[in-house]
This record gives structure tokens, sequence and C-alpha cells, in this order.
């Protein structure tokens, strides 16, 4: 570890860096300080950006966007009472109470601190951990990737919304449409009806503008217009947190930092379950449980730490065996691969001083993050009031604008608006979107890695259990899917025990 320390910082600490770090946490807390803009969002939109760029400042700019989402999505969720983005909910139910009893930079403060503190946890446990995990990684071969595979594909069933049949509908779309291009093995064209464009496949961040980015401007511009003018004078409060509120909040962030870690590393979860499960616990740990819900500052520090915490861990899946933590990370694994960077062991060994200069990094994203929310919360703020009719022009830009670079051509602005009424439709019929991204990422390798493993036997499917690898994963994967089918049928029950 200390022989590629010493070189990664020397990548690390340059001006190139510092900068791009710095723009993606603004962009970040921006973005996820206007409700219904979320971070996948700005990450797809901004991912463009990043294909120009060494790897190094693309990762740094990427992750400067996705850590600063976790902490903005709080600044109009204890101003407004209106999340920025899903996870920031369970900081909502403490930290706008909070703020209404005039403490609003103090909720602020808690909610910065926490976040701060669970993200540099969680880059810490990146740094420890992710070399370790690559380790066994090298182990693997094709049959027991396909497994990986698999397992990764289980995330589908945590992320399908309310209906498990429809999650599956979607993934199987994404599957489809990742295998539109060269066949993997023969070359041959596949779903290109005579279209040379579509020979070397559809590109990931096109897909995805129109999946995510575009379908965001079309929902919204079929609901009214709503203005919010927000008074940031509030904010000028003197903020100070107690001596006594400080040596409250240090069990919950770090027992949450703890348990977003765990969460994180555990593919289909995300930071909105760490968040809840954190407040939760923090909330049957107090020694005064009637706070919570009414401004308690444990609630608040639980409920950012987690979700910040979430960021690291789930970049140890991705970094070593390729399989991303959640929808967020799976579009950062384009941007790693545009640069020839490959996710496994010999990422480690023979990119070693890139991959440990990423990994370091996020700790400065972090450090910057604090000190970006420090002094820019008012902005931040006055964001939260920006009119829908000024904001959604600009975001459709983007959207052109991020299709078009990729590969400068306008082909890619149509199949862009293409996904995007795709996306339009799957939304009328309440199909989820993040399963076909899953789908997008995880087919091609999913197939390839299949049908080698079959070359390999001869055809025999006895070479998926052949290995401890193989029958550990598949013990994994009939335990992911059991928790996730019970979960499901316990909502189904409470539902309609509401009901009755």
């Amino acid at each position: 570890m200390l022989q590629h320390i010493i070189p990664a910082t020397g990548l690390l600490f340059t001006l190139e860096n510092i900068l791009w770090i710095n723009i993606g946490v603004f962009v970040g807390s921006v973005f996820a300080a206007i409700p219904g803009l979320s971070v996948i969002l700005c990450v797809i939109l901004f991912l463009p950006v990043t294909y120009s760029m060494m790897a190094i400042p693309g990762m740094m700019f990427l992750l400067g966007i996705y850590c600063a989402g976790g902490y903005g999505g709080s600044v109009s969720a204890i101003l407004i009472n209106t999340p920025g983005t899903p996870h920031a909910a369970a900081t909502m139910l403490d930290g706008h109470p909070l703020s209404e009893r005039g403490r609003t930079k103090a909720a602020l403060k808690i909610a910065l601190y926490a976040s701060t503190f669970g993200g540099v946890f969680s880059a810490l446990m990146l740094l420890f951990l992710g070399p370790q995990v690559a380790k066994i990684a090298a182990q693997l071969g094709t049959a027991e990737y396909f497994m990986v595979c698999v397992f990764g594909l289980t995330i589908i069933a945590g992320v399908s919304g309310k209906s498990m049949i429809k999650g599956l509908i979607s993934a199987c779309l994404g599957l489809l449409i990742s295998c539109v291009g060269s066949d993997p093995m023969t070359s041959y064209d596949r779903f290109t009806f005579g279209v040379s464009r579509l020979y070397l496949g559809l590109d990931l961040a096109i897909c995805l503008i129109g999946l995510f980015a575009l379908v965001e401007i079309m929902a919204k511009a079929e609901k009214p217009l709503d203005r919010l003018n927000l008074d940031t004078t509030q904010i000028k409060d003197d903020g100070v947190i107690t001596k006594a509120e400080y040596k409250r909040m240090a069990r919950p962030v770090l027992l949450s930092s703890i348990i977003g870690v765990l969460v994180g590393i555990i593919p289909g979860t995300g930071a909105s379950e760490a968040s809840w499960f954190s407040y939760n616990t923090a909330k049957n740990m107090s020694k005064h449980p009637e706070e919570f819900g009414h401004g308690s500052v444990e609630g608040i520090a639980a409920a950012e730490s987690a979700n910040n915490a979430v960021t690291g861990a789930t970049l140890i899946p991705l970094l070593t065996l390729g399989i991303p933590g959640d929808g967020t990370v799976a579009i950062m694994l384009s941007a790693l691969m545009i640069n020839g960077l490959n996710p496994g062991l010999s990422l480690f060994t023979t990119q070693g001083d890139i991959m440990y200069a990423i990994m370091l990094g996020l700790i400065l994203v972090n450090i910057f993050m604090c000190l970006q929310g420090k002094f820019l919360t008012s902005l931040f703020a006055k964001v939260v009031s920006i009119p829908q009719e000024i904001l959604t022009p600009i975001i459709v830009i983007f959207c052109f604008a991020g299709a078009y670079s990729v590969n400068g051509n306008y082909f890619d602005v149509g199949v862009a608006l293409v996904f995007g009424a795709l996306a339009w439709v799957l939304r009328k019929l309440e199909l989820p979107p993040v399963p076909i991204l899953l789908g997008l990422v995880l087919g091609s390798m999913t197939e390839t890695n299949f049908r080698r493993a079959l070359l390999i036997s001869n055809g025999s499917p006895s070479i998926f259990f052949s290995s401890v690898y193989c029958i550990i994963f598949l013990v994994l994967i009939a335990a992911a899917v059991g928790t996730i089918v019970r979960g499901k049928m316990k909502e189904k029950k409470a539902a309609a025990q509401k009901e009755d």
C-alpha cells in the first residue's frame, strides 16, 4: 500500500484535480438542493464532460457531484420540509422542526459535519478494504465472474419499486438493449437493422440522458409551475452547537457511519435504506427518543452521516468486481472504462497509483464539501427557489449538448430523444428506469462470462457449481433474493392492513 500512496499523492495534488473537485462539489450541492433534481440526473448530465478528461480529474469531478449530492439534499429538507434527494427524507423529520425553532443554521451545520464525517469514514474504508477485496477477485474465473454478475443483477429486485414483476420487465428490456451491436464472441451484427452506427452498440451516457434526464423534463412539463419564495435571512442565526449536543451526536454519527458502509458494500441497497435504518437505530439507542421528530440533533446527525458513508462503500464492489453498488455508481463505470481502467485486481496492480489517487481523492472531496458548505450555504439555499421556467431550458440544453459531445454527431442526439420517449412510456406504465440501467451496465459482462464459461466446460452447466466461490455466490444470491422477497411481502401485507 505504501509504495502506491506516495506516488498517488503526487498524481492527486495538482491544480487541475483541486479545481475539478471543487467544481464537482459545487454542482452536486446546487443540483441536490433543488427538489426534483436527483444526484443521478446530475451525474448523467455531466458524464460526457469527463470523456475528454484524464482518469483522475474525471473521477474527482464525478465523485465531487456524488458526495456533495448526499449533503445538498439536506438543505431543502431543512429549509422547506422537502428533501432535495430521496435519501434526505430522514433528515427532514428533525431538520425542519429544528429550523422552525429558529436554529436553521445549526441544523445545516449538523447536517454538514455529520455528512463530512460519514464521507471521510467511508473513504478510509475504501482505502483499506478495496485492495483486499481485489486480491480475492483475482482468484475468480469466468464461471465465478458470471455468478458475480448474477449476484449484481439481484440488485434489480431491490430497486423495482412496488412491483417486482415490473422491475424484472424493465431489467429484461435493459439486457435486450445491451445486446445491440456486435456479438462479443463472433462479432456478427445483432439488432442493428442495417444501421452501421449501431455496430459498436449504444453508448451508455447517451442512453441515460434519455432515460433519466429528458424524461424528467417531460414529467415537469406536465405539472403546473410552482414558485417558492424563500426567505434566506432565517439562515443568519448564530448557528451555535453546544458541547453537550456535540457529545450527544458522537455515538450516532460513528454508529451510522459503520451502518452506511455495511449497507453501501451490499449491491442493491443504497443511501435511503442506510439513512432510515440509522435513524431508527439512533432513536432506539437514544436517551431522549421523545425528541425525535421534533428537532433532535441526534436524528439529523444519524441520517446524514449514514447517507454519506454509503458513497465510498459503493465503490468497493465497483472497483474490485465491476459490480455497481447503486445506480449512480453504475454510471461512473463508463468514466473508468473510457480511460481503459477495467475493474479487478489488474486495476490495483497495473494502475495502482491511479487507483490510490482516486481513493485518497475521495477524502479530499469530503474536506472541500465541508469548506464549501460552511461558506456557501446561503447560496445553496437561494438555489432552492429558482423558477422552473428558467431551470428547465437550461437542463434541456445540457442534455442535447451532452448527447452531441460524446461522439460529435447528431445521430446520438436522436438516440437520446428515442430513449427519452421510451422512458416517458415506461413511466406511464409505472415501469422503473433503474433496472434498465443495471441491465445495460451488467448485460455485456454477464453474457460474455456465461458464454466463455460454457466454452471452457464444453457446454456443461456443472462449471457454475465447480468451485467454492461459485457456491458462496449461489448462497448469497439465494439469501439476497429471499430477503428482498420477504421484505416485499411484508410491505404488501402492511399495505393491505392499512386499507382494512
